[in-house]
């Protein structure tokens, strides 16, 4: 397995620190607001690295934090009149719906930044003693930038330029310009912390930190073996997390780097800013999340993604053919049969997620179904091999999850589908009694409603005509 760190700007040969016990840590959201585009990417990118990583016969720990304080939640929060527990509980309740509609699957460890404060504290001691840090004037915590010979090491930037910070306005307290805040003073009655250095928060940056020496570490060379997350938190949030780790331990924080590229929408990068954030909610009401799974997953993560309608309806009609080829074999069960499919498949996502080459083996697998078993509709080695091969993707990339039929009645309303089940119901039950001229009339009906059934040993499935 090869990935790419951002750090060395190399592809390298995977070599975790202890093969039975490989961590991974994504950065998460900060949750004050509804899940976008670039939270879909990242954690797509990061939940098939995480199965490609297991698939390979690890023992994967998956952390991924989840910002629940933050001066954006106060001010929200403010804004509203909602407390920021409950603002913050609604929008990370809201993040996970959206995140299962994708089809991710939740991370192992999903720390909170209100319930690591302890652990940020010990930290920010730990740095203040070694002398990385000190408390200015206003009563703020800063790190020293300058006492870190390997600061900018991470993003590869100089020491003298020009940065802003991000989240971390400008002091006239601190030290260099390039020092961040590890912890806040409050002056105010708005949400605060006790510690010894008086009311306060954490800053943005030791979170993560803080939390991956507490889930993660285990006092190796690193204190994980992946840091992932978005291309714009590769400075200042990572080279920051790198410099307070290094500092505060006798490690790095991770031994490879990986960030997921920029969405943008039309061309242009997604920005609140720029009005064009599309939230996650809004484009599943028009396609389902496996659709919006295989097309956000179709670019590889390092590329940016120029999210356009056009290419969606394209990735749908590519998903598509993998339901139609599991519809040909409703009913089948899957046997673990391992094949030449899974092999090169497995190979080219082992290729730092080489998804190009990967969807273009499934088309090629599609096809070759379809071959056989329209050559030969009862060639069993066939059916077995393809099932095996579904089952097999649905694991490694998390296509074809659903019922092939209940996949093709997207976009029909609760009110119609419970019409639809009632008419069907009927149907069956005129078929028990031999009432043939009944049943007949109520599938009459239902192919009048531009919708196609199917009787199977399961049962009588439908769905949209094509």
């Amino acid at each position: 397995m090869y990935i790419y760190d951002s750090r060395t700007k190399t592809k390298h040969l995977f070599k975790p620190q202890d093969p039975n016990r490989v961590t991974l840590y994504v950065c998460g959201p900060t949750v004050y607001d509804d899940a976008h585009l670039g939270h879909a990417k990242s954690a797509l990118v990061f939940d098939l690295l995480s199965r490609v990583i297991r698939a390979n016969g690890y023992k994967l720990i998956y952390a991924k934090n989840i910002t629940d304080i933050d001066d954006k939640i106060i001010n929200k929060s403010k804004n509203s009149t909602i407390s920021i527990k409950e603002l913050t509980d609604t929008y990370t309740e809201a993040y996970h719906r959206d995140m299962d509609a994708l089809g991710v699957i939740r991370a192992d460890i999903e720390p909170k930044a209100t319930e690591s404060i302890d652990a940020m504290l010990k930290m920010i001691d730990t740095l203040i003693d070694k002398n990385h840090a000190y408390r200015a004037s206003n009563g703020d915590v800063y790190f020293d930038t300058k006492s870190d010979e390997s600061y900018l090491s991470i993003s590869g930037r100089n020491q003298d330029e020009d940065d802003t910070q991000s989240r971390v306005q400008g002091s006239t307290c601190k030290l260099n310009p390039s020092d961040f805040a590890l912890w806040k003073s409050v002056k105010d009655d708005s949400v605060s912390f006790t510690s010894e250095y008086g009311k306060g928060r954490p800053g943005w940056h030791l979170e993560c930190s803080a939390m991956i020496e507490k889930h993660l570490s285990n006092g190796g060379e690193f204190a994980v073996d992946i840091h992932g997350g978005g291309a714009d938190l590769l400075f200042p949030h990572h080279e920051n997390e790198a410099a307070q780790t290094r500092c505060s331990s006798k490690h790095e924080i991770a031994k490879y780097w990986v960030h997921n590229g920029f969405v943008n929408i039309d061309g242009e990068k997604m920005s609140k800013s720029l009005g064009n954030s599309f939230f996650i909610k809004d484009a599943l009401k028009n396609y389902s999340g496996e659709v919006l799974r295989y097309y956000l997953l179709s670019t590889h993560y390092r590329s940016n993604f120029n999210f356009n309608e056009e290419d969606l309806i394209a990735s749908k009609k590519r998903l598509d053919k993998i339901y139609r080829l599991k519809k040909r074999l409703f009913g089948l069960k899957a046997t673990e049969i391992k094949t030449k499919f899974q092999e090169r498949l497995l190979e080219a996502l082992n290729d730092d997620l080489n998804v190009s080459v990967a969807y273009a083996i499934i088309d090629e697998m599609i096809q070759n179904a379809n071959e056989r078993l329209d050559a030969n509709a009862k060639d069993k080695t066939a059916k077995k091999e393809t099932m095996a091969n579904l089952e097999f993707l649905k694991n490694l990339l998390g296509f074809g999850v659903q019922n092939p039929f209940e996949y093709f009645q997207f976009g029909v309303d609760d009110k119609t589908k419970e019409i639809i089940n009632s008419l069907i119901d009927k149907r069956t039950s005129a078929k028990k009694e031999k009432n043939f001229e009944l049943s007949d009339k109520i599938r009459d009906k239902i192919l009048s409603m531009n919708i196609a059934i199917m009787d199977t040993a399961e049962g009588t499935f439908w769905e949209i005509k094509s």
